[in-house]
């Protein structure tokens, strides 16, 4: 093969060019007959970007797939995954739209290529961090209302009384995006005013208006949260068993979890190690039941292990808060309604005219139809009271309106040391089970000499 010279023509500098990217781009197999209850998603490729791991899980997790098992491998230039996945009700994949889109967004490697198929460019971003109190959410929607902003999308977190939001709007009337620089300035002041509220705790309230489109709301809100530096106040029921060891031979920390399973876990886990970052080299996934098993093998950006106690401290508690941040107490409420301007403004204001305080909601909109779900509680933080629910129902409709029972309170493990041994800033889940399927693979990978 002759390499391009300096007296290359353009067009076959472009050519080379895209062999280039299509050597570097994800190679990716999908294999629906190897295991009998799930789908099992090979992702191979060279690459030393930051993050590489995280934007594969992060396409699994846009998608409402589930990791029931897997295992990571880098070297530092190339790495490979293995997932195997299957829907939210535990079955293997067998729609051809998710296996062909699941393929695509893989090959793409580009986070901004996968936003242009959802129209997200027409689209302005508002993010939002402050104190939350009864009804803010309500008074946020009025003022995107009375401006006249459609919100598309939404994701709301709350936690330990601060409140994250990132909201995808457009113009109400004419489904485009608000281009008008002043009406956004307007926008923005009156957000920032409504965080502030009672201006003698105002703390660190944020009002952020951006054109650029995100490519999760998830792992924007993670990363508010983390800046908030919310894992400083962390509650004394952690949500899960965080463990950190030395492996000082090969130069890793090995970072354990061990908590309750549940839907997007390992993409809040690597969410918050991608955020510190540390660089995951090796790792494996299992779950049982409601039960997961993490297991990584990290070390920093520049190539160095965890180097200190109160480090160590550090990334336990990052860890559970990223953990906790999706926790929803309350009762779930689920509505899907034609869409119409200011119907989240009504909504909203429905809920806090009966007491009912949203720990968490989720927003989108597919055509005319807008999908709401909120868990509320009620205003002291305790169950909702049924007849609060009931009048909310008969407000928008008892066809429209679904209510199901939250998810609770994160199950709490108790959990034993490996052969007595208690780690550094967590239970001692120690180098046992997954450590054993960690050196399993890398042995198979020719990436140790014995895993022994």
């Amino acid at each position: 093969m002759e390499w391009p010279t300096p007296t290359t023509t353009t067009t076959n500098m472009n050519e080379y060019e895209k062999l280039v990217i299509g050597m570097n781009n994800p190679r990716v197999v999908i294999d629906n007959v190897a295991c009998a209850t799930a789908t099992i998603v090979k992702v191979d490729s060279s690459s030393s970007k930051h993050g590489a791991l995280m934007e594969v899980v992060q396409v699994i997790a846009d998608l409402n797939l589930s990791v029931k098992k897997a295992y990571f491998s880098y070297d530092g230039r190339w790495f490979m995954d293995v997932f195997h996945i299957t829907d939210r009700f535990g079955r293997k994949l067998t729609d051809e739209s998710v296996l062909s889109c699941l393929e695509q967004s893989f090959d793409t490697g580009n986070d901004e290529s996968r936003g242009s198929h959802t129209g997200r460019e027409k689209h302005t971003v508002v993010e939002l961090i402050g104190n939350d109190r009864p009804g803010l959410l309500s008074e946020v929607f009025a003022v995107l209302a009375d401006h006249n902003c459609g919100v598309v999308e939404a994701t709301v977190w709350v936690r330990h009384g601060r409140i994250a939001c990132c909201l995808t709007i457009n113009n109400a009337l004419s489904g485009k995006s608000v281009a008008d620089e002043q009406r956004l300035r307007r926008v923005e002041s009156r957000l920032r005013r409504v965080l502030e509220g009672d201006l003698d705790d105002a703390r660190g309230a944020t009002a952020a208006i951006s054109p650029a489109a995100v490519a999760s709301a998830d792992r924007r809100l993670h990363q508010l949260m983390l800046a908030d530096r919310d894992y400083e106040r962390g509650s004394p029921a952690a949500p899960a068993a965080v463990s950190i060891q030395s492996w000082a031979e090969r130069g890793y920390s090995v970072l354990s979890v061990q908590c309750r399973e549940r839907p997007k876990l390992l993409f809040d886990v690597l969410c918050a190690l991608t955020d510190m970052e540390y660089v995951v080299f090796h790792g494996a996934v299992d779950t049982a039941g409601d039960s997961a098993r993490q297991e990584f093998y990290i070390r920093h950006n520049d190539g160095t292990p965890i180097g200190s106690k109160e480090e160590r401290q550090r990334v336990v508690r990052c860890l559970q808060a990223s953990i906790d941040r999706r926790a929803s107490p309350g009762t779930r409420l689920e509505l899907e309604t034609p869409d119409q301007p200011g119907i989240l403004a009504d909504v909203t204001r429905t809920l806090r005219e009966n007491g009912l305080l949203v720990t968490r909601a989720e927003v989108s909109t597919k055509g005319d139809v807008v999908s709401i779900v909120f868990y509320v509680t009620g205003a002291s933080g305790r169950p909702a009271v049924p007849e609060a629910i009931e009048a909310v129902r008969r407000w928008v409709g008892v066809d429209r309106l679904t209510v199901k029972e939250g998810e609770g309170e994160v199950q709490r493990w108790r959990l034993k040391s490996v052969g007595g041994v208690e780690a550094e800033g967590g239970v001692g889940i120690g180098l046992g089970y997954l450590g054993n399927f960690v050196r399993r693979n890398l042995y198979n990978l020719g990436l140790i000499n014995s895993f022994s």
